[in-house]
């Protein structure tokens, strides 16, 4: 889970829509979710609201999985699975349940569209968006994680495309229970999953807030997160970084010991990527952009010194880069995140220059030691592109929220398209929202939201 993730579901997300898109082909058994005459859908959502689990059951290929009892008071939390195609283009491939999760208020309030971009988050928070708004949220597991899995042995389904289509279905049916606005939102990856659902299904939602969303539009040129970790914070919080790294590195085997011994008393293994002196040193490397996302002032006081024992720069670096994320127990789950990475979605460069004495493994780092070898990774050079263009010349009603102090967005969205802005909060990293805004920018950010969701007129 991104460090977004983490923050932004302590707070919450928003809601608008406009008439459906043309859908996609429905699979072979599954009921097209056709939006209803808007005279039809105001009389369901009245009738949804006297039982909304009711209404839900009625919906085709939906599956109450449960109603929990956590949700904030005036609010009803509910799990559900969704019948989606494997692959939108061809019924034949088949289908597989997709894991839903639904925050209901009234049926007559707006609607926010929430991703995290992985698993789905059973804690019942509201984003930004939808507590600004006082809105529903129907949140989407994306395919491929979580309990959202089709049964293909390898990752051929899993793309932009077919994503976008799950979320184009997903609006298209539930709008016979939400007929009002709708507006997507998302962070890190997660906003990156609902621009690529704009792009390819432009209306189906009034809008689109983005949150520290990264935009690879070249994977070949990763010069921009170079330049940002060679400039961001000051010279001297970046030398310390250098040097911890060049610390631990020094004390490889000593630490890279302890870490198999961790792994060991854990049950854990390091199969996926290689062994531990290999996670190790991808730990190392990743540290900065890791460090930057996610610290903040207060947290460059605390990387080790010169004087640091073995134990200090342990700690140190299992804080900053995560080491439990390179043993195989938790490194299986993402391998989607990886395979899409190598695939379509690109990735960044860290500075090694430094390092170079200490290396042991090239290209360690890279999305192919996340992804087993018999899962081929063929890179897709047009797909990040297309949407980039898409932002810049026709995007319309997208706005995106970033860090000054966010690596992530070292290479960003830059929108063109009519109603669409990109803010910058000063000093916030990866975890940025509308709240971390400079006054101004925090009120034109509300106004727009409520603007689309229809509280005034468009």
């Amino acid at each position: 889970m991104t460090a977004w993730t983490r923050r932004r579901l302590l707070t919450s997300a928003a809601a608008t829509a406009l008439p459906a898109a043309a859908t996609a082909l429905p699979a072979a058994g599954l009921a097209t979710a056709a939006a209803p005459p808007a005279r039809a859908a105001a009389a369901t959502a009245r009738s949804a609201e006297a039982d909304v689990a009711d209404a839900l059951r009625a919906l085709p290929g939906v599956r109450l999985i449960e109603e929990r009892q956590d949700a904030e008071p005036g609010y009803r939390h509910f799990v559900l699975g969704l019948r989606q195609p494997v692959d939108h283009t061809n019924p034949a491939a088949g289908t597989f349940e997709q894991r839903l999760t639904l925050l209901h208020t009234a049926a007559d309030r707006p609607t926010v569209l929430f991703s995290t971009g992985y698993q789905a988050v059973l804690t019942p928070r509201r984003t930004e968006p939808a507590v600004l708004l006082g809105a529903n949220q129907l949140q989407v597991e994306h395919r491929y994680f979580g309990a959202s899995r089709p049964a293909d042995p390898g990752y051929a389904h899993l793309t932009i495309r077919q994503a976008a289509d799950d979320h184009h279905r997903v609006v298209r049916l539930f709008r016979r229970l939400y007929p009002g606005a709708w507006i997507s939102t998302g962070g890190s990856k997660g906003g990156m999953a609902s621009v690529y659902h704009r792009r390819f299904h432009p209306h189906d939602v009034n809008g689109t807030l983005v949150y520290s969303a990264p935009n690879n539009a070249d994977d070949r040129d990763d010069s921009a997160y170079l330049r940002f970790l060679e400039t961001v914070g000051t010279p001297a919080a970046r030398e310390a970084l250098k040097a911890a790294q060049r610390a631990i590195l020094l004390r490889r085997a000593g630490l890279v010991a302890r870490y198999d011994a961790w792994a060991a008393a854990s049950g854990d293994t390091f199969r996926l990527v290689g062994g531990a002196d290999r996670a190790l040193e991808i730990a190392v490397l990743r540290a900065p952009f890791m460090f930057w996302q996610r610290g903040t002032p207060a947290d460059i006081a605390a990387i080790p010194g010169p004087g640091a024992t073995s134990e200090e720069l342990y700690t140190w670096l299992d804080d900053t880069a995560g080491l439990a994320l390179y043993a195989d127990t938790t490194a299986r789950n993402y391998i989607p995140y990886w395979y899409q990475i190598g695939t379509q979605l690109g990735y960044g460069s860290f500075p090694t220059a430094h390092l170079a004495d200490l290396l042991r493994h090239p290209g360690a780092a890279e999305p192919r030691s996340f992804v087993p070898r018999d899962v081929p990774l063929r890179f897709d050079r047009a797909a990040m592109p297309d949407i980039d263009r898409w932002v810049r010349r026709r995007g319309s009603r997208l706005l995106f929220v970033n860090g000054t102090r966010d690596p992530a967005v070292a290479e960003h969205f830059r929108p063109g398209g009519p109603g669409s802005r990109l803010l910058w909060a000063p000093g916030a990293n990866h975890g940025a929202d509308i709240a971390d805004l400079s006054p101004a920018d925090r009120a034109s950010a509300e106004d727009t939201l409520v603007r689309w969701a229809g509280q005034e007129p468009l």
